[in-house]
C-alpha cells in the first residue's frame, strides 16, 4: 500500500503498526453505563499503558471516537464535554486525555472504518497491522475488528484492553475476534511494541 510523506501533524507519517483506540473518551451517559464503569477504569489504565509503550516505539495513536449522532460535533469538544464534572465517564477521559499528537477520527456508526477517514489515515501511514483497544468489546471493537479483518490487517485486541456491559459477553467476542478473526489476544502486558514494530517492518 502506497504512503505519503506528510500529513501535516507531530505523530510518526510512517509506521506498518497503530494503535487504535475506540470510543474511549466516552460518558457513558447510557443504560448500563454506571456498570461499565468500574469495568472501564481497569480497562483504561492497562490501555494508558499501552499508549505510553506505543508511544516510546514510535507507533501512532489514533482514537476513533462516536460523535453521539451528533454531527456538527468535534473531538475537540467531545473530550472538553466527558471531562464536565457531572459526566459518569470522566474519570476514563482523564486517565485517556489524547494528546497534540494523536491522531483522531469521528464515526457515526459501530465500526471505525464506516463512512470515516479511517481508511484514508491508515493509508497515509503506511499501517498494517493494529492493535485495537476500547469501549465496548462486544460492539464497536468487534466491528471495527470485522472491517479491518476484511481489509487484510493483522490484529492484535488484548484481552485486558476492552470491555462489554457483561463481562462474558466480552470474553466472548474475543474468543470470536480470535477464531474468526485471527486476533492476537494475548494480555497486553504480553505485547512487546517495540518488537512488534520492528518485526513487521521487517518482515512485511
Amino acid at each position: 500500500m502506497p504512503t505519503k510523506s506528510d500529513l501535516h501533524g507531530n505523530a510518526p507519517d510512517n509506521s506498518e503498526v497503530a494503535l487504535v483506540l475506540i470510543d474511549v473518551i466516552n460518558d457513558l451517559e447510557f443504560e448500563g453505563g454506571e456498570q461499565l464503569l468500574n469495568q472501564a477504569l481497569l480497562a483504561a489504565r492497562h490501555i494508558a499503558t499501552l499508549k505510553e509503550n506505543a508511544k516510546s516505539a514510535g507507533i501512532p495513536v489514533i482514537y476513533v471516537n462516536d460523535n453521539f449522532g451528533r454531527w456538527r460535533s468535534d473531538f475537540k469538544k467531545i473530550v472538553e464535554h466527558c471531562l464536565e464534572p457531572d459526566v459518569r465517564g470522566r474519570p476514563l477521559a482523564e486517565i485517556l486525555a489524547p494528546q497534540e499528537d494523536d491522531y483522531f477520527v469521528l464515526k457515526p456508526k459501530h465500526s471505525g472504518f464506516f463512512q470515516t477517514t479511517l481508511d484514508l489515515l491508515l493509508e497515509y501511514l503506511g499501517a498494517r497491522t493494529l492493535v485495537l483497544a476500547g469501549i465496548a468489546g462486544n460492539n464497536c471493537v468487534l466491528f471495527t475488528a470485522n472491517d479491518a479483518y476484511m481489509r487484510d490487517y493483522k490484529l492484535f485486541i488484548p484481552s485486558d484492553c476492552s470491555v462489554s456491559i457483561e463481562p462474558t459477553e466480552n470474553e466472548y467476542a474475543l474468543k470470536q475476534m480470535q477464531q474468526v478473526l485471527k486476533a492476537d489476544i494475548r494480555p497486553s502486558d504480553k505485547i512487546d511494541l517495540s518488537s512488534l514494530a520492528h518485526s513487521v517492518k521487517d518482515n512485511p
